[in-house]
């Protein structure tokens, strides 16, 4: 299972390498105004029902099922389960598509009715809308696609497949948007053209283990319905989620020109080590959770999410504290090009301190829910979000008027962090996970090693002045240097405190510790 996180992984760093890339271009042609504003929340829409319809709520309730059909059932089986989901989300998704086409003034004013006082914006963000919106459509059999071939454990090919989104919004920016009046519409034709690329992408690999079949619509297909009694309650939690992203872009469309992008420059840096470890540790977990369950394998189940859980504290702290300590350099070797200037540093540096803060709550929780959806347990994590949501509005509106849009990020990361405890104490109080001896040790060790990276981190970093007045190519090599220096101090203090890689590389063998 490590080599598949591996090849995740890395299949997933080259994806998010080059949304790095982009968003530098991005930043470096369109600054972080009112344009960028327009384009982030034209954007931001699609992404929005895509966690519903994509990866989001049908990924986390066809995964299991298709799991259990492939343990279970005959491939003849298998391929018409396929079939059929791929024509009911199919069907559903045009209308959705349509639908929002249509609408796309009314979802502006939903999304970020801020901009309503610049009618021009307003009207700008919805011609953007009507472009981004088959997105939606295209992304969302995408991740059908990827669910598929992440239960046959091809993950390295949808890790990378966001990779061909990001080239064409590179060169959109780069090749289209000096042709156009308004350059920002560019970016919204990369997005269409980025969506259509990526299915067509992953087609041939579903082709290779004959899983590409003609789609049908029939709901009452018992694995379809299966399916949509899961998917009800994933909609409801996963919707959670993009309620409290809806929150916030309303409060930031209200707050200074720029918010929106500040907040959307710091949010890519943090879900760079959130993409390429997380959702990547969450995407191997949950098919062998599944698998492990339908197996009636529960010792399996609980050595697989402990294991998962221990990558999240060795992996997750680390960076987090690199990305608050050091938030001024990186946010000044990735964007300070071009209209990104010292003032958008010094903001964005100011949510992504904040964002860094929840860092190791928000990958917890992605590994901890998959505790529920592989056994199909919905109710739970979805009861645990609405709480986590009402906490992030009330959060929001304490500490928006102190910190402005900084306040967003920091009630973003106090809500993950409610979130992943309460997952926590509901897995163990429902049997659902039992630890392995040896967690005391782990966190004195991970505390050592803590303490090691923030002092080399803090004393070798210098002034933020310096930073920004740096060369980009020497702001590249110091960062650089002090990544590697804060690896080397973090690793050789485990190391020192006596923590092996061997004790990581798979989960641990034997009966795990008491229940609670």
């Amino acid at each position: 299972m490590l080599r598949s996180l591996f090849s995740t992984g890395a299949g997933t760093l080259v994806s998010r390498m080059l949304g790095l890339v982009r968003d530098v271009v991005i930043a470096s042609v369109f600054g972080a105004g009112a344009g960028a504003d327009t384009f982030f929340v034209a954007f931001r829409i699609p992404n929005f029902f895509r966690r519903l319809f994509g990866e989001g709520a049908f990924s986390l309730a066809f995964v299991p099922v298709l799991s259990e059909y492939r343990v279970s059932r005959s491939e003849d089986e298998v391929r018409d389960l396929v079939g059929h989901v791929a024509g009911t989300l199919g069907t559903v998704l045009l209308a959705v598509t349509a639908a929002g086409i249509v609408a796309a003034p009314g979802l502006v004013y939903v999304f970020a009715s801020g901009f309503a006082a610049e009618p021009g914006q307003a009207a700008l963000t919805a011609s953007l809308l009507r472009l981004t919106f088959p997105y939606l459509l295209f992304i969302s059999l995408t991740a059908l696609a990827g669910g598929i071939l992440n239960t046959w454990g091809r993950f390295a090919i949808p890790a990378v497949t966001p990779s061909l989104l990001n080239v064409a919004m590179i060169g959109a920016a780069i090749g289209l948007a000096p042709r156009f009046d308004e350059p920002v519409i560019a970016l919204a034709w990369g997005v269409l053209a980025g969506g259509v690329a990526q299915l067509a992408f992953q087609l041939p690999f579903l082709w290779r283990i004959r899983m590409l079949v003609r789609p049908r619509l029939r709901l009452a297909h018992q694995g379809v319905r299966r399916i949509v009694r899961l998917i009800v309650p994933a909609v409801l939690g996963v919707s959670v989620a993009q309620v409290n992203l809806l929150v916030d872009t309303q409060f930031a469309s209200y707050l200074a020109a720029g918010s929106i992008s500040w907040l959307y420059y710091s949010d890519r840096l943090m879900e760079f080590p959130l993409g390429v470890f997380g959702i990547a540790l969450a995407t191997v977990a949950l098919p062998s959770l599944a698998a492990r369950h339908a197996e009636g394998d529960p010792s399996g189940f609980h050595a697989t999410l402990d294991w998962a859980l221990r990558l999240v504290l060795v992996i997750a702290v680390p960076a987090a504290l690199g990305l608050g300590i050091l938030s001024i350099p990186m946010i000044a070797t990735v964007f300070q090009y071009g209209e990104f200037g010292e003032h958008a540093v010094r903001m964005s540096a100011l949510s992504l301190s904040a964002y860094a803060g929840g860092l190791v709550a928000f990958v917890g929780v992605k590994v901890l829910a998959a505790g529920f959806h592989a056994r199909q347990q919905m109710r739970i994590p979805v009861r645990i979000a609405v709480v986590a949501m009402v906490a992030n509005v009330v959060l929001n509106f304490l500490l928006v008027g102190p910190f402005a849009h900084a306040g967003l990020a920091l009630a973003s990361s106090l809500a993950a962090w409610l979130n992943a405890g309460l997952l926590l104490r509901s897995l163990r109080k429902e049997g659902f996970y039992r630890p392995r001896p040896g967690w005391g040790k782990l966190f004195a060790q991970t505390g050592i090693a803590a303490a090691a990276i923030a002092l080399v981190l803090a004393w070798f970093q210098g002034a933020p002045e310096v930073w920004m007045a740096r060369a980009a190519l020497d702001r590249a090599v110091w960062l650089g240097a002090l990544v590697a220096a804060g690896a080397i101090a973090w690793f050789g203090a485990l190391a020192a405190a006596g923590l092996r890689p061997r004790d990581l590389l798979r989960p641990m063998a034997g009966p795990p510790g008491p229940s609670v």
